[in-house]
């Protein structure tokens, strides 16, 4: 009767410690998971949040494996992620998909998580760039208003990691919760676009730069770093449009867009000013290295073959450069700065093009 008790109550404990077990699990996974939460909703940007979903989840997560799928059916996603100079494709295990391809993963997809055993036929098409592939296996649908925008898939070399009976509250709750931040940076970047992005030449435009001037020049107040801005102009645009036609205009403002942005670095910014005018603020930079930018800039435009309906279309760019180096005992106002900062470079690219075209002129240093 004794023996009979005492093993009675060693089950029990064992019962017991199995589920203090379960408990601290739970929540420890709970807290994982509004930690996770609380840095995807702190993020500002699309490519922010899939770099992070890809390369920070997966140690939070203790992950072996983790991919992110996307529907992109008119190639949105893809120029958001450009524009942003977030080199997707480099991200094997990124994966945006057309409308066609979503229906050929709809067995999966179109259900509720699938947790389980890897099964090749089935799963390989959401690990696509795994070397070793997984055992267990969570592929999750996001699903935002009764459609599918992609699929989060976790990988696990743990045979018990994800299997077919376990509760699938977290993995839906997790996929909720990207589903929605996905959404929301998708609109964003929609609206953005609309109301900041000069359709002709993908990048920003002058309303874009009137908001982020004042932005630049307080940082830079801040931190008694330079700024640098240039004023850059296509030379005989006009004669571009008569001789060619204003549909090789427009293909030659695109054209020389592209080279500027290529040579700025990703916290530099690059807008349309107006007609065939860019202006670029330069963080961080001296009189120096503002020049450098600009003649490089200047170089790349004029050896860029821009070709257009089997002509070859000539453009050189004339530049004008003005640094602002704050001055810690004269503090003036931001929005008379940016006045300042812009217009001195406006008049450092006029004399650019009366001296000749096709060269960089300094508008002096700046400070406030």
């Amino acid at each position: 009767m004794e023996e009979d008790l005492t093993t009675d109550l060693s089950e029990l404990e064992d019962h017991l410690d199995g589920m203090l077990h379960r408990v601290e699990h739970n929540s420890n996974t709970l807290k994982l998971l509004q930690r996770f939460e609380m840095q995807l909703l702190s993020l500002n940007s699309l490519a922010e949040m899939i770099e992070f979903i890809l390369d920070q989840s997966r140690e939070l997560f203790e992950l072996d494996i983790i991919s992110l799928c996307l529907v992109d059916p008119k190639g949105d996603i893809a120029k958001f992620l450009e524009y942003d100079r977030y080199d997707y494709h480099a991200k094997d295990n990124l994966l945006l998909i057309s409308e066609e391809q979503l229906v050929a993963k709809d067995g999966f997809l179109s259900k509720p998580p699938f947790l389980g055993t890897y099964q090749a036929e089935d799963c390989d098409a959401f690990f696509p760039a795994a070397a070793k592939k997984p055992v267990s296996v969570a592929i999750i649908p996001l699903l935002r208003r009764g459609k599918c925008i992609g699929a989060l898939n976790l990988g696990s070399y743990q045979t018990n990691r994800f299997v077919q009976n376990m509760a699938t509250d977290f993995v839906q709750h997790l996929g909720s919760v990207i589903g929605i931040c996905l959404e929301n940076n998708i609109n964003f970047e929609t609206m953005r676009r609309t109301t900041l992005i000069d359709s002709l030449t993908n990048v920003n435009n002058r309303r874009f730069l009137e908001q982020r001037i004042d932005e630049e020049l307080d940082r830079s107040k801040r931190t008694q770093q330079p700024l640098s801005c240039l004023f850059l102009d296509i030379d005989f645009f006009k004669r571009i449009n008569d001789q060619y036609g204003h549909q090789a205009g427009d293909f030659v403002l695109a054209q020389v867009a592209g080279v500027i942005k290529k040579q700025l670095r990703s916290n530099d910014v690059l807008s349309r000013y107006g007609g065939e005018e860019f202006v670029v603020l330069l963080s961080q930079s001296d009189q120096k290295i503002a020049r450098e930018i600009a003649e490089r800039i200047r170089l790349r435009v004029g050896v860029f073959k821009m070709e257009f309906a089997n002509k070859v279309i000539p453009v050189t760019i004339s530049i004008g450069v003005a640094t602002f180096q704050p001055d810690k005992l004269n503090r003036k106002p931001t929005a008379d700065i940016a006045v300042i900062l812009v217009k001195a470079a406006d008049t450092a690219l006029y004399a650019a093009k009366t001296n000749g075209r096709n060269r960089v002129e300094e508008g002096g240093l700046l400070g406030g």
